[in-house]
């Protein structure tokens, strides 16, 4: 068979490019190479969680990978038959945790058999999604299409000694359920889950940052925590739950950057959401488009925007899936369907 040939460099040209590539390549049983491999990137080339990513794809489809290494611009992969496997991963940083389970999770959900990961890394690092996002947003849309994923969080892990650690199980499913939500239903419930270093406590970090959330937007629940870490860090995300839909917020402290500032930016991102009427938040909006392609025919839902994550995800996804997708922009946000 003929490898399809997939170029990094493409428009967002960063991670999400190898991630869906190699997930697609594993379920379909189609080989690809991956060239120019986040090539407008400061540091370009493959880092450790696109490496374990790969690793841990290959080993739930017995692949054969070529220029598997730190820094390479360019691999080839090979897959064969899908087998279950549980799976111990360490990416050895704080490299996300979160974009590692965006290879995995694709594949896993069609395998034989169910599948525990347990995973060592950066469980709330920038640039990726916070492991919370993964479980109170992610998890509820795949579940909504059929997938059962269970996780936890066992240790936290910040950047940049990371050593978070987390478990999850996921179950395969066979046949995905499309998604059609065009509009929200019900009231918006909002939470806030605020979490810090236990060195951080004396300053209520966690409490400030929940503070700051409450004079943009109004909590019906909130969940404060100190965590034991190997680096010291905080986060805040939200999540707004309708009938049918869920929206998602987050961020990151940072050396110098006050806990109300980490408040005030994930309030305002959720308000700001919630104010364009979108079922899918736009974050989320590129995270499922592989799935709906993957999905029985009839997917929609309205985001803010239509990201260069997205239209990048939506370029990929056409190299290895006969699957067309429709654009509509809005007054007040963007309908996507999969046709």
């Amino acid at each position: 068979m003929d490898k399809i040939i997939v170029d990094g460099s493409y428009l967002e040209s960063g991670g999400q490019i190898l991630r869906t590539a190699v997930a697609l390549s594993a379920i379909k049983k189609i080989p690809c190479k991956i060239i120019n491999i986040r090539k407008g990137r400061p540091t370009p080339g493959l880092k450790a969680q696109h490496l374990k990513g790969i690793e841990s794809a290959a080993l739930l489809c017995n692949a054969e990978v070529k220029n598997l290494k730190i820094g390479a611009e360019e691999i080839e992969f090979f897959p064969k038959k899908l087998a279950a496997k549980d799976l111990k991963i360490d990416v050895g940083t704080a490299g996300s945790v979160t974009l590692l389970l965006q290879t995995i999770v694709p594949i896993a959900i069609f395998l034989d058999e169910p599948i525990e990961l347990e995973i060592t890394g950066g469980t709330h690092v920038r640039w990726s999604p916070p492991f919370d996002y993964f479980q109170h947003i992610f998890c509820y849309f795949l579940k909504r299409m059929g997938v059962n994923i269970e996780s936890e969080i066992i240790r936290y892990g910040f950047y940049p000694k990371g050593g978070g650690k987390v478990r999850v199980y996921i179950n395969p499913c066979k046949k995905l359920k499309p998604l059609c939500l065009e509009k929200r239903k019900g009231e918006g419930r909002l939470s806030a889950i605020s979490i810090a270093s236990k060195e951080l406590e004396k300053a209520k970090v966690a409490e400030r940052q929940v503070e700051s959330v409450e004079k943009i937007v109004k909590l019906n629940e909130k969940k404060i925590s100190y965590q034991q870490t190997y680096s010291t860090g905080s986060s805040i995300f939200l999540c707004a739950e309708f009938e049918n839909c869920r929206l998602g917020s987050s961020s990151l402290g940072e050396r110098g950057k006050p806990a109300e500032k980490v408040g005030f930016e994930a309030a305002k991102e959720l308000k700001k959401t919630l104010l364009t009427e979108s079922t899918v938040d736009e974050h989320m909006s590129d995270q499922l488009l592989p799935f709906i392609a993957l999905a029985e025919r009839g997917s929609l839902f309205t985001t803010p925007k239509l990201t260069n994550h997205a239209k990048t995800n939506i370029w990929v996804i056409n190299h290895f899936l006969k699957r067309k997708f429709e654009i509509e922009e809005r007054e007040k946000n963007v309908l996507i369907k999969c046709l």
